[in-house]
């Protein structure tokens, strides 16, 4: 996921270009006038270790990989990390009195970052596994997602089991949790004497997008996240069903912390008292992803097995 700062930029202007224009553009000012800020939240204060050492005094120190939207991507300014991650890092500092410091990382330097104290903490789309969750202490804060696109005038109303893809065309990622999902469903099907599923692949979004509006596929199915982004924007395109990232088992995303360092209680306390105050909703909102909202955030919970 380390991608430099040119690809990024392309990727995103490619994807916008192949699809119609937005109805309202998302601000990626640096200066994000109206993102979303909370108050202080003492009993998440109270809750931070004695010993708890920040990286710098009075400040929150969060890494995150500005990579796609409505995760994050670079501001305007070519350096400020902005999006959805970044809005969940402002209301845990606000939370626990601090100022924000986003530090923009490539997605695998995170985890020595974090462990060896440069960051106080991640927020950047990781997924809790039992496998991380021996090395790091994890507060969730959204649902892991996976979702069936179609265009808006698509005909197809759902897509919740094997037999809804019986003689569908689907864009899938290769070597993905989603593709296998495919995989599996295709075998029940021909073993129930069901219509073949045919299985398209892209490496370019832009490219992807064109096939599934030019009706040369019936359906995507991907990340959540990314589509209802883009749709909370266009409206071009329909939700046909979800399905947890780590189908059959559920996943969620968390904020990253130093094993053991105790902090990770005062997150899960900040997100509670956020997510019970509103501000948490809308943030979501201004990123069209509430659909992947939590109603409890949680420290450390059962995370998608080791492989």
């Amino acid at each position: 996921m380390q991608t430099t700062l040119r690809s990024l930029a392309f990727g995103l202007a490619a994807s916008l270009l192949a699809l119609p224009a937005f109805a309202a553009e998302p601000d990626l000012s640096p200066e994000q006038p109206d993102r979303v800020r909370a108050e202080k939240v003492q009993a998440a204060i109270d809750l931070i270790p004695k010993d708890f050492t920040f990286v710098t005094p009075g400040k929150l120190t969060v890494a995150t990989n500005p990579w796609q939207l409505p995760f994050g991507v670079y501001a305007t300014d070519n350096a400020t990390p902005v999006g959805a991650e970044p809005d969940i890092a402002q209301l845990v500092a606000d939370s626990l009195g601090l100022e924000l410091q986003i530090v923009a990382v490539a997605w695998a330097d995170w985890p020595l970052g974090i462990t060896s104290g440069k960051y106080d903490a991640v927020i950047s789309n990781v997924t809790v596994t039992e496998e991380r969750k021996e090395k790091y202490d994890f507060s969730t804060y959204r649902q892991d997602l996976l979702g069936f696109y179609a265009p808006k005038d698509s005909k197809l109303e759902k897509i919740e089991a094997a037999k809804d893809i019986a003689g569908l065309k689907i864009i899938v990622g290769s070597g993905t949790n989603q593709e296998q999902i495919l995989l599996n469903w295709i075998k029940e099907n021909e073993a129930a004497g069901l219509a073949p599923t045919e299985l398209l692949y892209f490496d370019d979004e832009a490219a992807r997008d064109l096939a599934l509006f030019s009706g040369r596929a019936d359906a995507y199915f991907g990340p959540n996240a990314a589509e209802a982004f883009k749709n909370s924007i266009k409206a071009d395109r329909k939700l046909l069903g979800q399905f947890s990232g780590g189908y059959p088992q559920t996943a969620e995303i968390a904020v990253v912390t130093r094993k053991d360092s105790g902090f990770a209680d005062a997150i899960t306390t900040a997100l509670n008292a956020q997510i019970a105050a509103g501000a948490y909703g809308k943030v979501l909102a201004r990123w069209g992803i509430e659909s992947e909202a939590v109603t409890e955030s949680k420290t450390n919970p059962p995370g998608l097995p080791k492989p």
